[in-house]
């Protein structure tokens, strides 16, 4: 019954979307050869190999963007978000299909035939992705938790799994003080997974065991050091495992490639959004004639401060109390002109200067103000770790959380990034970051009064 339930799951997450992207090519394929080729056999004529060609590539790009922003995660992601990702893929790999057939044909080809394909594509997608959703909740219905959790509230947690009806359904908890063999045997009782939730590091690795003997799913919260345990370097030098986390958190080859995309992809979008920044840099000075660029002491790598560059967005008298805080929804400080730029972006732009200078990174953890880090070090000493690489003007904690995402999650995910660094995990963060400029929820500010993202009598870590 096992294999056949792991057979169906591999039909209902994978195949089904995979023979979805097959669609959109045979999508694609009635607009190359209907359209397109017609137009570029004048120039080129093409054999079976090079329409093979054309199309593979198409599949490829196409491919790789869908898997790249979760297009192919149907039934793991909610619908609307894998539908998003979908679309976002099917608008990137259609823009440079055009230009490629249309370097082809060495002139630009009509826009008429792609917009209908990519309006076709996008209704498919729509229909696709709610179907195989169905399929994935019909053959795996919600899996039953069991949440074993320490002193602290666990109220967190229980609303994460909430958002998610469709597949998690918390049946009951059980607080560690009842011992362990209480724990066990309410673990044997129940044919569920197993949630362990901020509990002390002997229990945990007791439980872990006790659960991975008897073959029962396990859900974990990390703590900070399994997090830097998880991306150290494994070595053989020995008949043991060695784990081996290094004194710098990038290595020189690292560092360089990461400064050389830094430079060439900052001068690239300078040049690229000049008509941008002008035209912002006026909407800011006749709304209310004040400055047009808001600089701010920020703390980059080593805690070295650097003055971070904005459009202004609020109004010139903000912070007249001189108390830093962060933006709060609804926040009446954040001026007409301010809302529109911050929904947009824009008024991130000038940061590409400070990437150029060597300030920021493209990615890296946010840079936070002085008084702030201090303020979370009270609750965090390890919070300055996040500050052994370069500040970034995106990163792991942005991709992967939201704006209001509580301060000890954020370090971890920006942990997550320094101790799993690539260049390859840069460019996928550039890429996924030109997705969630699109999601609302990533812009939501904190609650009114917060000074930081941490809320009244939160706890910060276990």
């Amino acid at each position: 019954m096992t294999k056949k339930r792991d057979s169906l799951r591999r039909v209902a997450a994978l195949e089904m979307p995979l023979l979805g992207v097959i669609v959109q090519v045979l999508l694609y394929a009635v607009l190359w050869f209907q359209s397109y080729y017609p137009l570029v056999r004048l120039k080129l004529k093409f054999y079976f190999k090079g329409h093979v060609l054309v199309l593979g590539i198409y599949f490829v790009l196409l491919l790789f963007f869908m898997s790249t922003y979760g297009g192919m995660k149907a039934g793991y992601m909610k619908p609307l978000d894998v539908i998003l990702s979908q679309v976002f893929s099917l608008l990137l790999v259609n823009i440079i299909s055009y230009f490629q057939d249309s370097l082809l044909r060495n002139w630009t080809l009509p826009v008429g035939p792609v917009a209908l394909c990519t309006l076709v594509q996008v209704l498919f997608a729509i229909f696709w992705v709610n179907l195989s959703d169905k399929v994935y909740k019909k053959v795996f219905p919600p899996t039953p938790l069991l949440v074993v959790h320490g002193v602290r509230p666990i109220q967190d947690i229980m609303n994460k799994f909430a958002s998610r009806p469709d597949r998690y359904r918390v049946e009951e908890e059980i607080n560690i003080a009842e011992g362990l063999p209480a724990v066990e045997q309410r673990i044997l009782s129940k044919s569920w997974a197993v949630v362990l939730w901020d509990i002390d590091v002997a229990d945990r690795d007791q439980l872990i065991k006790f659960c991975y003997e008897r073959n029962i799913r396990i859900y974990m919260m990390p703590k900070i050091p399994d997090v830097l345990i998880k991306g150290s370097a494994q070595l053989h030098l020995f008949d043991t495992p060695l784990y081996m986390t290094r004194e710098y958190a990038l290595t020189f080859g690292q560092r360089f490639w990461k400064r050389l995309i830094d430079v060439v992809c900052s001068v690239i979008l300078l040049v690229i959004t000049s008509p941008l920044f002008l035209i912002t840099a006026i909407l800011v000075k006749a709304y209310d004639g004040g400055p047009v660029f808001y600089k701010q002491t920020r703390c980059t790598i080593h805690q070295k401060k650097f003055q971070i560059i904005k459009f202004r967005s609020m109004r010139v008298d903000a912070e007249k109390d001189g108390v830093a805080r962060l933006a709060a929804e609804h926040d009446d400080r954040i001026t007409p002109v301010g809302h529109f730029i911050r929904r947009c972006r824009l008024d991130e732009l000038p940061q590409l200067v400070n990437i150029l200078r060597g300030d920021m990174s493209f990615i890296g953890p946010r840079p936070e103000r002085p008084e702030i880090i201090a303020q979370y070090e009270k609750d965090m000493p390890e919070f300055a770790y996040r500050m052994k690489v370069k500040a970034g003007l995106a990163g792991y904690a942005q991709v992967y959380g939201k704006y209001n995402t509580t301060p000890y999650d954020k370090l971890k995910l920006d942990l997550t990034y320094i101790q799993n660094y690539s260049v390859w995990l840069d460019i996928k963060l550039m890429l996924l970051t030109l997705k969630i400029l699109f999601q609302p929820d990533s812009t939501e500010g904190v609650e009114a009064g917060q000074t930081t993202a941490l809320k009244d009598g939160e706890e910060t870590k276990p």
